[in-house]
């Protein structure tokens, strides 16, 4: 009888509408500058442009994620037409998410106010704390991202409503003629290089696994509210930049004038910080010259710490592509290892390590965004192409038909950069170039083959699956310790008891939420099969009826607890844990909390990792008794 329990669908759409404003929202804080350094004041044409491809995209991934109620993210959907195409569109993403760190921290202190000469610097540092805080896989961090999109969205749209006087005066200005671009093909290269707003729409791909059901309407109404909120603030910012007094006698775009090298103060300000430019300049036009300062001030911390939430959000998203890569070994095994609070570490450091390299080498807002379109591009690119050529989905024929136009835009808009940006093509091509190359390394590897693991003909999991019995009366024990020897300790101490023996395994991924149709189960978890696994087989050899359970909680001590309970168990089986003080403080003390509340009749015997399996004395079999003697490796509490 293997016990099992998945995560519930608890995401509703205003949940998921802030998560996706944190990423579409974030993009209008550097993309309205930059058009309006590209084309000045034909600016208004090319944003209305953009926003009719983000509802083609939108609108596209409306049918993903209907079709993909499990994970729709590129991963998740090229899989099901080439193992080799899923590599490629995740290392695209990530190559997305890491020029979004990079390029969102940066912003931030842009947006704080920081002079140019600390932005990087101190970048790098906030990257670090970031790193930090998610080692422990603080669960404050979804709350508070969920709370600052609550209010940048609130400070956008106050800002929209105070900037409609420069707005109607950007109205005046408004002329195709400023473009200074001949050419249809200079106008096209023109509008790739702000195509900067559509990464959010993958993310929300990746959370159908959590989405209420249904998830079709879920998704809309996550993504038609936050698409419309996005598309209109955007016209209307774009055309209060334009009716600034400072900028409306500008004619020739600076990009023109300045190109790739640097820029005047006054350029760099609103190129690299439009909204607070804005809301400086609304602020002195309602509250007067000081209180608009401190007006600009105040919305400019709020969509600061927005750049800041978005930066963690896709540290979080780098971890759980790693992750994925790694459970299906297309990436290094140590990818998916878990530290004590759930947080794979290995991809951690990398998802901290990557941006930091990146800034090292490139701080500037416009050659960061140059990097950061083609991966997010390429990802989207795939994951439509995949829908449209997969038959097995559900897809009427005009849909198809609409997903083709939208992949083809996408695919003419790579191309476009990869042509153009040829920085931004060997980034790109450079990351997926190292994880193919790691990826047949590994499998060549595998080909080679090494020692098997000492399994069961029918492997872990069909051991697992074939315990059949059901739990008669006695004494239960109950072990949520792991490894060999704490194993054979609780099968040996069953034994002597003549108890049933109940195995409990719990996974606990903090990064669940944004990883592609990995919602924890029993069937693909390898570590929970073979330490589940591991136990059974000792169980079996020993005659001791043995009863898997496999739960997936963010609250490792309350379902010990439950489950202890549940089952009548009187004795609880523990690991020490070897944290730093410092880390249970911030991660919880799992067997602390565990001694505290457990009920009175129930033993708690703890072992340290290593701890000698306790043998029974010489002479026989000893009679059942309540615990064994513990040797000098274990502890038992009895609480009263």
């Amino acid at each position: 009888m293997l016990v099992s329990q998945n995560r519930p669908r608890n995401l509703s759409w205003f949940h998921t509408g802030p998560l996706l404003f944190g990423d579409w929202g974030t993009s209008r804080l550097y993309v309205l500058g930059l058009a309006f350094f590209f084309v000045a004041h034909a600016s208004f044409y090319y944003i209305m442009a953009m926003g009719v491809i983000m509802a083609g995209v939108a609108w596209a991934y409306t049918i993903v994620c209907r079709e993909f109620p499990d994970g729709g993210g590129v991963y998740s959907s090229a899989q099901k037409i080439s193992r080799l195409l899923a590599v490629m569109g995740a290392t695209l993403l990530l190559c997305d998410y890491i020029v979004t760190a990079s390029l969102s921290t940066v912003e931030a202190f842009h947006y704080f106010g920081v002079h140019e000469h600390w932005a990087m610097p101190l970048s790098i540092v906030a990257i670090f704390v970031l790193g930090i805080i998610n080692w422990y896989g603080s669960d404050n961090a979804g709350r508070f991202a969920f709370g600052i999109a609550i209010a940048a969205m609130g400070a956008s749209l106050v800002l929209g409503l105070m900037c409609i006087p420069f707005m109607l005066n950007g109205l005046k200005n408004i002329s195709w003629h400023d473009v200074a671009k001949n050419s249809h093909w200079e106008r096209w290269t023109s509008l790739v290089q702000i195509m900067l707003a559509l990464s959010g729409v993958e993310a929300v791909s990746n959370m159908t696994g959590m989405m209420k059901e249904p998830v079709a309407k879920t998704a809309k109404r996550t993504i038609w509210p936050v698409l419309a909120e996005v598309v209109v603030l955007n016209l209307v910012f774009i055309l209060a930049l334009s009716g600034l007094s400072q900028l409306q006698d500008i004619h020739t775009p600076d990009f023109v004038k300045y190109g790739d090298g640097a820029v005047p103060g006054a350029v760099h300000d609103y190129r690299d910080t439009a909204l607070r430019v804005l809301g400086v300049e609304a602020g002195r036009h309602w509250f007067g010259v000081g209180n608009g300062v401190v007006f600009g001030n105040l919305v400019s911390i709020v969509f600061g710490l927005l750049l800041l939430s978005a930066s963690n959000t896709v540290i979080v998203g780098m971890i759980s592509v790693l992750y994925a890569l790694s459970r299906d070994k297309e990436v290094p095994h140590g990818f998916s290892k878990l530290n004590y609070a759930g947080v794979p570490w290995w991809g951690l450091v990398f998802a901290v390590a990557a941006p930091c390299v990146v800034l090292l080498f490139v701080s500037d807002v416009q050659l960061l965004a140059d990097l950061y379109a083609v991966g997010v591009v390429g990802a989207i690119c795939i994951n439509v192409f995949c829908c449209v050529v997969n038959k097995h989905i559900h897809v009427k024929k005009w849909e198809r038909a609409g997903l083709l136009v939208v992949g083809l835009v996408m695919l003419a808009t790579e191309l476009t950069i990869i042509a153009t940006k040829h920085h931004a093509a060997y980034f790109a091509g450079g990351m997926v170039a190292a994880v193919l190359a790691i990826r047949w390394g590994l499998h060549r590897y595998a080909r080679r083959g090494g020692e098997p693991l000492q399994e069961p003909s029918a492997g872990w999991l069909g051991m697992l699956r074939s315990l059949t019995d059901k739990p008669g009366p006695g004494p239960r024990i109950m072990v949520a310790a792991r490894g060999r020897d704490n194993a054979e300790f609780a099968v040996d101490l069953a034994r002597r008891r003549k108890a049933a023996l109940f195995g409990l395994f719990i996974r606990r991924l903090q990064v669940v939420d944004v990883t592609p149709e990995n919602i924890p189960k029993v069937d693909d978890d390898a570590e929970a099969q073979e330490s589940l696994g591991t136990i059974a087989l000792l169980a079996q050899q020993a005659g001791v009826p043995f009863f898997p359970i496999y739960v997936t909680s963010s609250d490792i001590a309350n379902e010990i607890l439950d489950y202890t309970v549940t089952f009548g168990c009187d004795t609880l089986i523990m690991g020490k844990s070897k944290r730093a003080a410092v880390s249970r403080a911030l991660g919880g003390d799992v067997l602390a909390q565990v001694a505290t509340h457990l009920p009175e009749g129930i033993s708690l015997i703890t072992r340290a990792s290593g701890a000698p399996p306790q043998q029974p004395p010489a002479g026989g079999e000893p009679a059942p008794a309540p615990a064994p003697a513990p040797s000098d490796e274990d502890e038992v509490a009895s609480p009263s």
